[in-house]
C-alpha cells in the first residue's frame, strides 16, 4: 500500500472507467486538433491521488468540478480530464453532434459513480429503472454548460507561443464553464423536436421523486458532485466498494459493476456489500483502509484449487468457497515479463508507444490510441477506449499465443532473462540453470516430470537458442499468466 506501484495498479482500473485515450477514433487527413497529447497529466493525477489516498469524496469532486472549487491547487486542475478526454466529433458546432458528446459524459459519470445507465433515458423514460427523460436532460444540461479547454500548465499563459499552443506544449486538457443553458427535452432523442425546458439538476428518484434542480449561475458540476458524494446517496459508496471487491477478487459482489439497476445482477452478498460501503464511508472514504481489510481477510487468502465438494455445493463460486482463478491483465502480464527480465523501469511522464523497443516502462504509461490500438493490447482484451468500460472481457484465442510466440518484445525479454543468468548461454550448467530459470520466471523449482521434459528438450534443441526458447515458453505459460 505504501509502494508507488499501488497507484499505478489502481489507475489501470480507473482509466478504463474514464475512457482514457490520447486521440480519436477518426482522423481527417493530418488533422489532430481533437487529439490529447497531454492526456498523461490526467493519468499521473489519478496515480498520485491513489498513492496519496485521497478521500473518495474529494476524488469525485476534483474530477467533476475541480476548476470550480475555491482551494483547488494548480496540480489538481487536471483532474477534470475525467470529463474532457472523451471522444470528440467533427462538425462539433452542430446541435446533434453536441448532443452525442453530452450523452457520452452523462453515461460515463453516472455509470462510474452511481452504477446507473441514465443515458438509456435519453429518448424516453428508462424502461426498467425510475429514471425519466427529464432526469436525463437535467444532467445533460450540466455538460451542455461545460466546454473542453487547454490551459497553461508548465508555463504561464503569457509565455506560451503560438507554436506552443498549436502543438499543445505546456498545456493540460481540462474543462471549464461556458454560457449556462438549460436543455429542452429532445423528443425521442431528436434535437429538432424540442419539448419543455428542464432545469439542470440531479435524479429525481434519489430525492423521493421530487425534482432536484440546481439553482446556480454555474454549470452545475459542483452541485452534481455534491449530490453524488452526499451521505444520503445510497449508491456512491456501494458502487465503489463493489469495484474494489471486483478488482481484488475477480468479480464484484454485484457482477455488473456499472449497472446497479433492474437489468444489473443482484448482489450475491447484500449484507457484505452494505458493510463494506459503510466501512468505506465511515473511515472517511480512504481507499487503502478498505483494501487492507479485503486482502487480509480469510476470503482473500483462500487457494483457488477446486475440490469435489466445491463443485457440488458452489460450482460457480457464487458463495466464495475458494479464490477465483484470475488471469492477468495485459498490463500486468507485460510488466511481469519486464520484471522477470530485470528490465522494468519505474518512470512516468509523457506516454511512449508500446511497440517502441526502448519502452520498458510499466504498461500503464504507454500511449493508448482509439485510432489504432497497439496489437498487444488489442490481442489481450484491452477495453474499448471510446466508451466507459466497466469490466474486461476475457477471451482465449490462438492469436494470443501466436502473438506471444512471435512478438519481438517477448523474444527480447526471454533473451534478457538468459543473459542475466550467464553472458554465454552455451556455458549454463543444465541442472543449475534449470532450477534458476524456473525460480526466476515461476518462483519455484521444476517438479520431477517437468525436469525430465526439459532435459529431453535441451538435449535436442539448437544450442544457440535453446535456453532462450525455454525461457519464452515459461513466460507464455498459463502459470505465468494466471494468478492462483
Amino acid at each position: 500500500l505504501d509502494s508507488p506501484r499501488f497507484g499505478e495498479r489502481m489507475a489501470s482500473l480507473w482509466l478504463h472507467l474514464s475512457r482514457y485515450a490520447e486521440d480519436q477514433a477518426h482522423q481527417v487527413g493530418k488533422d489532430t486538433k481533437h487529439f490529447y497529447p497531454n492526456a498523461y497529466r490526467y493519468r499521473q493525477w489519478v496515480i498520485d491521488a491513489f498513492n496519496k489516498d485521497l478521500p473518495y469524496s474529494e476524488f469525485i469532486r476534483l474530477q467533476l468540478a475541480g476548476d470550480l472549487l475555491p482551494a483547488t491547487s494548480h496540480e489538481d486542475l487536471v483532474a477534470t480530464g475525467f470529463l474532457g478526454l472523451g471522444h470528440k466529433f467533427y462538425n462539433r458546432g452542430r446541435l446533434d453532434v453536441k448532443a452525442e458528446e453530452w450523452a457520452d459524459q452523462v453515461d460515463t459519470v453516472m455509470r462510474t459513480f452511481q452504477g446507473l445507465t441514465v443515458a438509456c433515458a435519453r429518448c424516453h423514460d428508462h424502461k426498467f429503472d425510475p429514471i425519466t427523460v427529464e432526469d436525463y436532460h437535467a444532467v445533460a444540461g450540466i455538460f451542455a454548460s461545460t466546454e473542453l479547454v487547454n490551459v497553461a500548465y508548465d508555463k504561464p499563459e503569457a509565455e506560451l507561443t503560438k507554436e506552443d499552443k498549436q502543438a499543445h506544449r505546456f498545456t493540460a486538457h481540462v474543462v471549464k464553464d461556458k454560457a449556462v443553458e438549460d436543455l429542452p427535452v429532445f423528443i425521442r432523442g431528436n434535437v429538432d423536436q424540442k419539448g419543455e425546458v428542464v432545469p439542470r439538476g440531479f435524479l429525481s428518484w434519489l430525492n423521493g421523486g421530487a425534482t432536484v434542480a440546481f439553482d446556480t449561475k454555474e454549470s452545475g458540476r459542483r452541485e452534481l458532485a455534491e449530490a453524488i458524494v452526499s451521505l444520503e446517496n445510497p449508491l456512491t459508496y456501494r458502487v465503489y466498494a463493489n469495484r474494489l471487491w471486483s478488482m481484488f477478487f475477480g468479480e464484484g459482489l454485484v457482477p455488473t459493476t456499472s449497472n446497479f439497476g433492474s437489468l444489473g445482477e443482484p448482489p450475491s452478498h447484500p449484507d457484505l456489500l452494505d458493510d463494506l460501503a459503510h466501512r468505506l464511508r465511515s473511515n472517511g472514504g480512504f481507499t487503502k483502509a478498505l483494501v487492507r481489510e479485503m486482502v487480509l481477510s480469510a476470503t482473500y487468502r483462500q487457494a483457488s484449487q477446486v475440490s469435489d465438494d466445491h463443485l457440488n455445493k458452489d460450482p460457480s463460486n457464487r458463495w466464495l468457497s475458494r479464490m477465483r482463478l484470475r488471469r492477468m491483465t495485459v498490463e500486468m502480464w507485460r510488466d511481469s515479463m519486464l520484471q522477470v527480465a530485470n528490465t522494468l523501469q519505474h518512470r512516468g511522464g509523457p506516454s511512449m508507444e508500446l511497440d517502441d523497443p526502448s519502452n520498458t516502462r510499466r504498461t500503464v504509461f504507454a500511449r493508448v490510441s482509439r485510432l489504432q490500438l497497439d496489437p498487444m493490447l488489442l490481442s489481450m482484451d484491452y477495453p474499448d477506449a471510446n466508451v466507459h468500460a466497466a469490466d474486461r472481457s476475457e477471451t482465449t484465442t490462438p492469436l494470443q499465443k501466436l502473438y506471444a510466440m512471435n512478438s519481438p518484445f517477448a523474444i527480447e525479454q526471454a533473451q534478457k532473462v538468459i543473459q542475466n543468468m550467464h553472458p554465454h548461454p552455451s556455458k549454463i550448467d543444465q541442472e543449475d540453470g534449470l532450477d534458476a530459470l524456473f525460480r526466476q520466471v515461476l518462483s519455484r523449482n521444476p517438479d520431477t516430470e517437468e525436469r525430465a521434459l526439459v532435459r529431453e528438450y535441451l538435449h535436442g534443441a539448437p544450442p544457440a537458442t535453446r535456453w532462450e526458447s525455454l525461457a519464452q515458453a515459461l513466460m507464455m505459460s498459463n502459470e505465468m499468466l494466471y494468478v492462483d
